[in-house]
């Protein structure tokens, strides 16, 4: 292996990570490295495996938003609620680092489902709204690994 394959093959890794976590652009990261990985090697069969990575990690990023977007409405989580739990996770990154994040999302939604639907059934609005989100990751997760997988295809071949 190459000095630039084993920095890819850390990007790489890097991105998967920061889609789990998400305090890193991880998709980003994940295409950003196996482009510059085409761009190094030149070949065909580099630029084969660079758009098949774009194209698997474009489909993950809109199924991500379709399916959990239909769990959401089908529960009757409304879009400001994620907000309100996007906004206090953003905080709570601050406020604890990396950690927080989490805190304040799940506290955010939770506050705001509270507000809006009372103390009764707030948890249960919760826990659809937090099922949903782990479906969002889940599904940008397979994306990166399969555009992984092709990567790892794109070196052996070449």
């Amino acid at each position: 292996m190459s000095l630039t394959e084993i920095l890819v093959a850390l990007a790489i890794a890097v991105g998967i990570v920061g889609i789990v976590l998400p305090v890193l652009p991880g998709t980003v990261l994940v295409l950003g490295a196996v482009l510059v990985w085409a761009l190094q090697v030149g070949t065909s069969t580099a630029w084969i495996v660079f758009a098949v990575a774009t194209v698997l990690l474009a489909a993950g990023t809109v199924v991500k938003y379709l399916v959990p977007g239909r769990q959401l409405k089908a529960s009757g989580v409304p879009n400001r609620t994620l907000l309100v739990g996007a906004l206090l996770g953003f905080i709570g990154f601050f406020v604890v680092p990396v950690i927080g994040l989490f805190i304040g999302f799940v506290l955010g939604i939770y506050v705001a489902e509270r507000a809006r639907v009372g103390a009764a059934l707030a948890w249960p609005s919760t826990k659809g709204a937090l099922r949903a989100v782990g479906v969002s990751i889940l599904i940008e997760l397979v994306a990166a690994c399969l555009a992984a997988a092709a990567w790892v295809v794109g070196v052996v071949v070449t």
